[in-house]
């Protein structure tokens, strides 16, 4: 049971002055190195962190970029897709993967989720197919992998390219292997609260074709190969040497980042599932179109699916609609920030709207999800437990 003085204590979603903080000194010599050295704009440092995180990752190229979402839209040029063509992406998850898609000029055919690790339904994304499908672009979620066995096959099947947003995946596995490795592309975002967490926005995009890499590096500079010499459209979507070296400073201490978050989300596990009326089996993951459960009558805890390497940017419960509001507010009472993600899946929003379009899992997903703070705070979980006690009535 928690205590006043644990009560007391604020708990944010993401602590980064918790993770920052200790490497203070040295991400003040990198900003000085880069500031006396003149080179801003990529250069040796970019270059470092490139070679870094390709070995990281197990890809033959690791280009920096802007963005997680410019990764994403560099991808979508680099394999010439654009109007007239159509691309499956799931509905549920941040809107820049949809966002992409659009600003090629193609059409984002929004997919249903499973509703056991949220990510994009193989099966439903099958009978979405047509003659005008180009690629599909499946999101590792929350730091869980995406089916990516049935998917790769679907892609054989009807001969399409794959695209992989891993902005919340940096270190997720599936079967052992790196996510981001199975498509002809992938995106990885360094927004400040991602696994690697950088200093403003920074992204990279992986591919282990050399082809598609020396013209995504051309699309990088405007489609430039040369000086002035413009084969291509593309952007500006160069990665800041400082960025570079701000996040070459955090990249020995990723793998430590990484295991706490795992070890939060094993103390959720054991805290709130012992001994409370929670549910902890939706069912098989990625096997079907069914939802186990369109309203939960207990709060569900995530689940690291089989063969998948979870890495948790995420620990995002299921409870049921009419008491995410309350939950929200009990954890805020004691100082526990939560987050709701996302609470309008994308063929819902304004810009993308579709009425006609009914996505039974990721529309309940939406008004149930509610994410909680991952800290090395060991009476976090009792905290939590406490709330739900009282928000949710469980016992």
């Amino acid at each position: 049971m928690a205590t006043k003085a644990q009560v007391a204590v604020p708990a944010p979603l993401f602590d980064l002055p918790a993770q920052n903080g200790p490497l203070e000194a040295e991400l003040k010599d990198a900003f000085e190195r880069v500031l006396h050295s003149s080179q801003f704009i990529l250069g040796d440092e970019v270059e470092q962190f490139e070679a870094r995180m390709a070995e990281i990752l197990e890809v033959n190229h690791a280009i920096g970029v802007s963005s997680g979402t410019d990764a994403l839209l560099l991808a979508l040029m680099t394999l010439r897709i654009g109007p007239g063509d159509e691309v499956l992406c799931p509905a549920f998850t941040f809107f820049a993967t949809a966002g992409s898609i659009a600003r090629t000029g193609a059409t984002p055919v929004f997919c249903d989720v499973c509703p056991v690790c949220f990510n994009l339904n193989p099966h439903d994304a099958e009978s979405r197919i047509t003659k005008k499908t180009k690629a599909i672009l499946p999101v590792h979620l929350f730091g869980q992998a995406a089916a990516m066995g049935p998917l790769l096959d679907l892609a054989r099947a009807h001969d399409l390219h794959v695209i992989e947003d891993c902005a919340q995946a940096l270190g997720s596995t599936y079967h052992d292997k790196q996510v981001g490795t199975f498509g002809d592309f992938a995106a990885h975002s360094f927004f400040p609260t991602k696994n690697l967490g950088g200093f403003g926005d920074g992204g990279l995009l992986v591919t282990n074709d050399d082809v598609l890499a020396a013209e995504a590096r051309a699309r990088r500079v405007h489609g430039a190969r040369g000086k002035n010499h413009h084969e291509y459209i593309g952007g500006n979507f160069r990665l800041d040497a400082l960025q570079a070296a701000l996040l070459n400073v955090k990249i020995p201490h990723l793998a430590t980042h990484l295991a706490h978050r795992s070890a939060a989300a094993e103390g959720y596990a054991t805290v709130l599932g012992a001994g409370m009326a929670l549910e902890t089996d939706p069912g098989p993951c990625c096997k079907s179109t069914a939802f186990f459960g369109l309203e939960p009558t207990v709060p569900m805890l995530p689940v690291e699916s089989p063969g998948r390497g979870h890495t948790w940017n995420l620990y995002t419960l299921r409870v049921a609609a009419a008491q995410r509001e309350a939950l929200v507010e009990r954890l805020c009472q004691d100082n526990i920030q939560a987050g709701v993600y996302y609470p309008e899946p994308l063929h819902r929003q304004p810009c993308l709207k579709n009425d006609v379009l009914t996505l039974p899992v990721a529309e309940h997903l939406a008004r149930q999800v509610i994410s909680l703070p991952l800290s090395t705070d060991e009476t976090l979980p009792a905290r939590v437990r406490l709330c739900l006690m009282e928000a949710v009535g469980v016992t």
